[in-house]
């Protein structure tokens, strides 16, 4: 049973690897081609209103899907309650986007914004259709059939936008890809997956789901703001071009680090709270999990972060060379984005978003203190708040889940990554003392690349065996 569970986890983790790697890759390399054709201005604009459509978004879910998940009980009665709160408060969050648009123009001086918010929103109304569906195909780690319908929709959302950026339409090629997406998916969930809602609301099966699912809704209230509180700030205090070159650098930092975060978790969470009742379990598989995650995000963000600038040069072109110190800056901030997350899942798993709400309330506390002093000294020297407070962040939320595992630690979450994040910056070290030999662009960045990869991959064969054994292993039983 042990190995039938084993590779059963292993074949989630890659589906929902093809699901996140298919998905984001495809929609990144056309992000790249929409960029050459767009201004950072175009990705200012829908950057403004990111803090107000995430909001919405988190009132819809309401910690609904991740309570489901976690009760092992569930009921045609809970799948149904959900599906019925989820479409009003999707319907009631567009139209107070509508009613606020005007003085949300007004906010940022950009009376264009009233219109995008008419059509951009109804992404809400969409996307509470499907989040039902979404969870169930979680609950069996069925990430396969997630795979071909989000590839599906990133194709056809992503040749319209192209088309609309190549015809000169500016950010409503953003807007239409958007709606494009969420209609396809929603539409593919409601015919591939067999589950329909029935016509009733159990109020007492609300309440249950609620009181789990609320203090992770205020949790992700609490992220969702500060995450977007830069866009807010930058979008007011500087400029639309100034915020879509943050934008930029923030979307390309973040895409290694969350996509690896999103794979890992949506397997490891439903894997955890099987397991949620035996603590040498849970605490030997998060671990596992942990250096997994960082075998390879931190190459990658490392990586990133040496070979900005050519990489910026040649794919996005000139006009988006002002975001190169930012991406250099948040590619090492948000690679500890997956170790943090990761640990988070822990106090869920555990029951206790009790504490996940404690733990987040004072992480924001002490994140907006560094945004207001980094905020007059210009926005490189806010992503650098963001670098500071990544450590505190992973310093905070250890110490509320030692209360309960008393062996996750932040002393064994060093321990164990230190290793990596060491191998990680000697590779770093060897591409940039490459890129110092050459001044040719390509040469710098696929030379840089290969270079990287051979020196870290010969590393990670000497120095981490027994997780390279692991990889080998399930990879030769596939």
């Amino acid at each position: 049973m042990a190995g039938v569970g084993k590779n059963r986890t292993f074949v989630g983790v890659a589906w929902s690897a093809v699901e996140r790697f298919s998905v984001q890759g495809i929609k990144f390399l056309l992000q790249l081609v929409i960029a050459r054709l767009l201004l950072p201005s175009d990705y200012g604009l829908i950057a403004m209103l990111a803090i107000f459509m995430e909001v919405a978004q988190c009132f819809i879910d309401s910690g609904f899907g991740n309570a489901l998940i976690q009760k092992q009980d569930r009921t045609q009665t809970d799948y149904s309650t959900v599906f019925y709160f989820n479409i009003a408060v999707g319907v009631s969050m567009y139209l107070l986007m509508v009613l606020a648009s005007p003085f949300i123009a007004r906010f940022y001086e950009q009376p264009i914004l009233q219109q995008i918010i008419l059509w951009w929103g109804l992404n809400l109304i969409i996307n509470s259709f499907a989040i039902v569906q979404r969870t169930i195909l979680t609950v069996a780690i069925n990430f396969k059939l997630q795979a071909i319908i989000s590839v599906i929709g990133v194709v056809i959302s992503g040749i319209v936008a192209l088309y609309m950026a190549y015809a000169g339409y500016g950010v409503w090629a953003l807007v239409v890809q958007s709606l494009l997406n969420s209609a396809i998916g929603t539409l593919l969930l409601w015919l591939l997956v067999r589950w329909h809602p029935s016509w009733k609301f159990s109020a007492s099966s609300f309440r249950s789901l609620f009181s789990f699912g609320s203090k992770l809704l205020a949790s992700s209230l609490l992220h969702t703001v500060y995450t977007n509180l830069y866009t807010l700030v930058i979008g007011k205090a500087f400029n639309a071009s100034q915020l879509g070159l943050f934008s930029k650098a923030s979307s390309i930092s973040k895409l290694p680090s969350l996509n690896i975060t999103n794979i890992l978790n949506r397997v490891l969470y439903p894997v955890l709270c099987e397991v949620q009742d035996d603590d040498r379990k849970v605490t030997d598989k998060f671990y596992l999990y942990i250096r997994l995650s960082s075998l390879i995000v931190f190459p990658l963000m490392v990586g990133l972060a040496v070979v900005a600038e050519p990489a910026v040069l040649l794919v996005l072109s000139e006009k988006w060379l002002p975001c190169v110190p930012y991406l250099q800056i948040l590619s090492i901030a948000y690679m500890w984005d997956p170790v943090m997350n990761l640990t988070c899942s822990v106090l869920n798993v555990k029951h206790r978003s009790d504490l996940m709400l404690r733990a987040e309330i004072v992480k924001k506390v002490v994140a907006i203190v560094i945004l207001v002093v980094t905020i007059p000294f210009g926005v490189e020297i806010m992503c650098y708040g963001l670098l500071c407070y990544s450590f505190i962040d992973l310093f905070i939320i250890t110490q509320y889940t030692k209360r309960i595992l008393p062996e996750i630690t932040f002393f064994n979450h060093v321990k164990k990554i230190l290793p990596i994040l060491l191998q990680s910056l000697f590779m770093g070290v060897i591409v940039w003392i490459w890129m110092l030999m050459f001044d040719n662009l390509f040469v710098q960045l696929f030379g840089g690349v290969f270079v990287g990869s051979v020196v870290y991959l010969t590393s990670i064969f000497i120095f981490c065996k027994s997780e390279t054994k692991i990889f080998l292993e399930l990879f030769a039983k596939r």
